[in-house]
């Protein structure tokens, strides 16, 4: 579903990371792990096309769509939440009321009101947390890139961000990685890497060092 090959990348004579070759499949539920400024989001921007790669390749399954939390998710900020997540969905896809009622029962579930005349820009860091996680996985995407997801979220956004993740995971067909900064005892990886010293590493479990 997803390769990447010998990918490097420098800004200017600072190295992130160099020759970092990996292999996924649908159904890999993966944690990739490393300290802050290890290098994570970058290999995310570098696999969502938002960033290129000094040098190597990113290939990815003809016709899979990507779903990313990375860093700070941007939106427009005069407007609603609504308005952001009909304008982001209908970029590739046709919007209907089967669709928004969808979107809707996702807000439910983190406690947001679809509906709510409330611009972005008021939202609180948790909130906006909860609408990028819903505009990751609103269109079905195919593979699901979270970096640092529950950075904000309040007890209850934690406990629903680990259900909705449950349940995407069991239907086995999707590649999902979430990078953090420490451990998700919570769920149930089967793939474990490791950034560190400007490379990445493929671990057994999380424990290992």
């Amino acid at each position: 579903m997803l390769e990447i090959k010998n990918v490097s990348k420098k800004f200017g004579n600072h190295l992130i990371f160099e020759n970092v070759n990996l292999s996924f499949e649908k159904g890999d539920l993966v944690h990739f792990y490393g300290a802050n400024g290890s290098g994570k989001s970058t290999l995310f921007k570098i696999i969502a096309d938002i960033m290129s790669p000094t040098t190597g390749t990113i290939e990815i399954e003809q016709n899979k769509r990507i779903g990313a939390v990375i860093e700070n998710p941007g939106f427009i900020e005069n407007e609603t939440i609504l308005y952001n997540l009909k304008y982001l969905y209908s970029l590739l896809n046709t919007y209907n009321e089967e669709v928004e009622k969808k979107i809707s029962d996702l807000c439910k579930k983190f406690n947001l009101d679809l509906y709510s005349n409330e611009k972005i820009k008021n939202y609180s860091v948790g909130m906006r947390q909860k609408t990028a996680i819903i505009q990751a996985i609103m269109e079905d995407q195919d593979i699901i890139l979270l970096d640092e997801p529950i950075r904000g979220l309040d007890k209850d956004g934690v406990e629903e961000f680990y259900k909705v993740i449950k349940e995407y995971a069991k239907e086995n067909d999707k590649l999902i990685i979430i990078a953090t900064h420490d451990s998700m005892e919570e769920l149930s990886f089967n793939r474990y890497l490791l950034i560190e010293d400007n490379k990445v590493y493929e671990r057994n479990n999380k424990k290992a060092k």
